[in-house]
């Protein structure tokens, strides 16, 4: 395979590798600098002596020795690993905290949202980063990145979902470094008239006062959130109905500040400033310029993983041509993913992360062989053709993981590249030259109504392909399994067509078998299993009831949460859903389960599990008396004075008590309670 001609490609697998044995085993930092310094020491005496860096002994080497320079990149860079973390400092109980507003996140309809940096805990020095959230209040100003603030407050625990196949949001911040969060009002903190100023916060000072100059050339209230995400990186103002537009019609990387707009702002610098070659040594003065406002405009989107790694890549790029230099374009993105990996390994576990380079490599990959397979006569056709293959060669690179993550597809991705994409440039490089002139205070109207009725063209366009329902394949079931034998699939399939060999094909004929037995098995599964569960649902009763493709939801009111039915529906492969109302009674193998609702009146008979809803008003110790219950279940329908009170009375008469608001769903005992 040509790709692994490449020592940067393999340095970046074994880094890979030893990122995930990191994330996975998670060595303490001493033993991950001790592993790769003797792999360091033991490469140094072998290079010493064999001089030869194409033996089969130094290739493995370095490979263990990159396997172990990921497993301590990715010790280093976790946070806990230090003692001046937080979490090696604080116990149970209040702390006063100063805290430093790092980074701005969407507010909620109840509570401004903030990633806040530790400075210390009870006067002294601590680190670490904490999610910080402040309740709304109509006279207290939001908090702004370099801000900082002192607060008596305990530290919370971030909950894990409560019901199963949820987006885990606790583990996503986990991901980011961040582990417990603060939730206080805006009466509980203390402003600091002097804080120390950073980098980033200059640059969402500067990003304010754009943002502030916009609003006054009055564009469209739809309009104006997609130009700040296409100029700042700025999505929080994106309405939901406009971002799932963008998202069904296969073009929400629009949106996202990444490699593509990257690459076109690239594309403008280097035609803007060709004169500059003509100078002595212009070509360097060039390059310098290039790399710095490429670094300067990731400043002013505010740092985010998907700018970072994008100017990184093209900054490589940026320099491969300086050097004018034959390198394989494999080479330079390898080269950009071990630094990028190297610096902030943690980059591995974001979807972005992961699609971005897909898409990358999908491109450089297979684009060329799909420009082989038509050769157009005429410039219109030609283009066309280079970016529909484009827009399917990316989207090869992107689909299994989109599939894994966010189960759909959209059919007509290629409408909205195909009408958009060619004219991004042009917005871009308009946005930019409207940047610049709202700054000076110097913005034609006439100008402003150009751009707007532009965003607003393309707003059309995205919601009338994403009004295309028949066209959107949603709910689609795809686990991590089949993320890894899809793209085995895709690569076989590719190296099958380039390289022609009867191997190859053979290769590619398994991957399909591989591919298509994991389905079956997949099937198989689904059709014998029956679950039985208890979901967590505020106002609300909810138990779920799965026999094979088919599920029964059993409720107290008509709607049970859609998104959360939807969430197991697809994990669990299911088909076919009908409601029931919900009785007082259910025989589970050989249980008995007993539900008491608002009411409070119960049969006098015993009953193996007896689960609480809607908070009955009952004395629950001549209760247990009566029923002797196994478990009692409480759910969210229930006050939490209630759950208090039960909880208190269970744990005097040693009985086991579940509450979802805590312990999340319940699943019952199918074979015997």
């Amino acid at each position: 395979m040509e790709l692994l001609k490449y020592a940067s490609v393999k340095l970046s697998i074994g880094l890979i590798l030893g990122i995930l044995i990191g994330y996975y085993f998670n060595p303490t930092l001493i033993i991950a600098i001790a592993i790769t310094f003797i792999f360091l020491i033991a490469l140094g005496i072998l290079f010493t002596k064999e001089k030869n860096t194409s033996s089969t002994y130094f290739g493995i080497l370095m490979l263990l020795t990159s396997i172990s320079i990921g497993v301590l990149s990715f010790s280093i860079s976790k946070p806990t690993n230090y003692q001046s973390h937080y979490t090696q400092q604080y116990n149970s109980g209040t702390h006063t905290l100063q805290l430093k507003i790092t980074k701005v996140l969407k507010s909620t309809n109840f509570s401004n949202k903030y990633i806040a940096r530790i400075k210390s805990i009870n006067k002294h020095f601590s680190s670490g980063e904490i999610l910080l959230s402040v309740s709304k209040d109509s006279l207290q100003e939001k908090l702004f990145i370099d801000q900082e603030i002192t607060t008596h407050t305990n530290i919370k625990e971030i909950l894990p979902p409560l019901n199963p196949y949820q987006f885990n949001y606790k583990n996503y911040l986990e991901n980011l470094g961040i582990y417990h969060q603060l939730q206080i009002s805006t009466n509980e903190y203390i402003v600091h008239k002097k804080a120390s100023t950073t980098l980033l916060g200059i640059a969402a000072k500067i990003r304010a006062t754009i943002i502030l100059k916009l609003q006054d050339a009055n564009f469209g209230e739809e309009e104006f959130p997609i130009i700040e995400a296409l100029l700042l990186g700025e999505r929080n103002h994106i309405s939901k109905n406009t971002y799932t537009n963008y998202k069904n019609a296969g073009a929400i990387h629009i949106l996202a500040l990444s490699g593509l707009h990257v690459g076109i702002l690239l594309l403008l610098l280097q035609f803007i400033l060709k004169p500059l070659e003509l100078l002595p040594k212009g070509n360097t003065i060039k390059l310098v310029l290039i790399i710095l406002i490429l670094w300067c405009f990731a400043l002013l989107a505010g740092f985010s993983a998907s700018i970072i790694r994008a100017v990184a890549m093209f900054s490589f790029i940026a320099y491969a041509q300086f050097l004018n230099r034959p390198t394989s374009t494999f080479n330079i993105l390898a080269l950009s993913l071990f630094f990028i990996l190297l610096v902030n390994p943690m980059f591995l576990f974001q979807v972005g992360f992961q699609m971005s380079y897909a898409a990358v490599f999908a491109i450089v990959w297979i684009y060329p062989i799909l420009q082989k397979v038509w050769f157009p006569n005429y410039w219109i056709l030609k283009k066309g053709w280079q970016l529909l293959t484009v827009s399917i060669a990316a989207q090869l690179g992107v689909l299994p993981v989109s599939l894994y993550y966010f189960h759909q597809f959209p059919g007509l991705f290629f409408i909205s590249n195909l009408a958009i994409i060619p004219f991004l440039g042009v917005l871009l490089g308009l946005g930019i030259l409207i940047i610049v002139l709202v700054v000076l205070n110097i913005l034609p109207n006439f100008l402003a109504i150009i751009y707007n009725t532009c965003i607003a063209l393309m707003n059309s366009i995205v919601k009338w392909v994403a009004q295309q329902e028949a066209f959107l394949f949603t709910a689609i079931s795809f686990d991590a399994v089949q993320l890894i034998l899809s793209y085995i699939l895709i690569i076989s399939i590719v190296i099958a067509i380039t390289e022609k060999s009867f191997k190859k094909w053979t290769v590619f004929l398994f991957a399909i078998i591989g591919f298509q037995c994991y389905n079956f098995f997949l099937l198989y599964k689904t059709q014998k299993a029956e679950t039985i569960l208890l979901l967590h649902e505020s106002k609300n009763t909810v138990l779920l009831h799965q026999s094979g493709k088919h599920l029964t939801i059993l409720n107290s009111q008509a709607i049970a949460n859609k998104s959360t039915i939807q969430d197991y529906k697809i994990a669990k492969r299911i088909k076919h859903i009908q409601h029931q109302a919900l009785k007082n009674s259910y025989h589970i193998n050989t249980s008995s389960l007993l539900i008491i609702d608002s009411i409070g009146m119960y049969p006098t008979k015993e009953a193996d599990i007896v689960l609480l809803t809607k908070s009955p008003k009952i004395n629950l110790e001549r209760l247990i008396d009566s029923i002797t219950p196994n478990i009692i279940i409480a759910d969210g329908s229930n006050y939490k004075t209630s759950i208090n009170r039960w909880k208190a009375t269970c744990k005097k008469r040693k009985l086991p008590f579940h509450y979802t608001g805590e312990q999340g769903a319940y699943y019952f005992n199918l074979d015997s309670y």
